[in-house]
């Protein structure tokens, strides 16, 4: 049984070589783009056409739960639940909150930062389709690809190795998933 394709994977040289075919890439259409490098290349997430992370929003939403969380516990455990008077002082005394509060908004944030990460990225995930390309592992040494997915509308295997060519790519690879 044959493996269905994934895509084609292109090898270049340096990393500006990268940027300016994923660039071209994008302006010819292309929509389904990823690049694996070595190390992070400014410029090519802007090449690649990638959005903005929404993992600010979520940590900030995850520190603020935590923070109401903490203060309310304490409000409810001192004036509803078991209100003592201490020294004459209010049920509901603010300042006296402020450490578990801030300590639980840190916590919160911080799950909320790991679980975010996680889940935004896809991971984990053990196997990738690139992961058995010719020649992948010179992406954590001293290789810089783009590949295109067969699921772009775009894709046909021999127009998009053209393009890749044409664009300046060492070699071009099919990768199946």
């Amino acid at each position: 049984m044959t493996p269905r394709p994934w895509g084609l994977l292109a090898r270049f040289d340096r990393p500006a070589e990268l940027v300016g075919a994923a660039e071209r890439a994008r302006e010819a259409g292309y929509r389904r783009l990823d690049a694996y490098s070595p190390f992070p290349i400014e410029g090519l997430s802007d090449a690649l056409g990638l959005r903005p992370t929404r993992l600010p929003l979520l940590v900030f939403a995850g520190g603020a739960v935590g923070g109401l969380a903490g203060f309310g516990l304490q409000v409810w455990a001192m004036a509803v639940d078991y209100p003592l008077v201490v020294d004459g002082k209010p049920f509901v005394s603010w300042p006296s909150f402020v450490p578990v509060t801030f300590e639980l908004t840190v916590l919160c944030a911080a799950l909320t930062t790991v679980l975010g990460l996680f889940a935004l990225s896809g991971l984990p995930r053990p196997h990738h389709p690139v992961f058995g390309a010719d020649g992948f592992e010179r992406a954590s040494r001293d290789g810089f690809f783009l590949a295109i997915e067969a699921a772009d509308p775009l894709f046909d295997a021999n127009e998009t190795r053209d393009l890749l060519t044409t664009l300046g790519a060492r070699e071009v690879a099919d990768v199946a998933e």
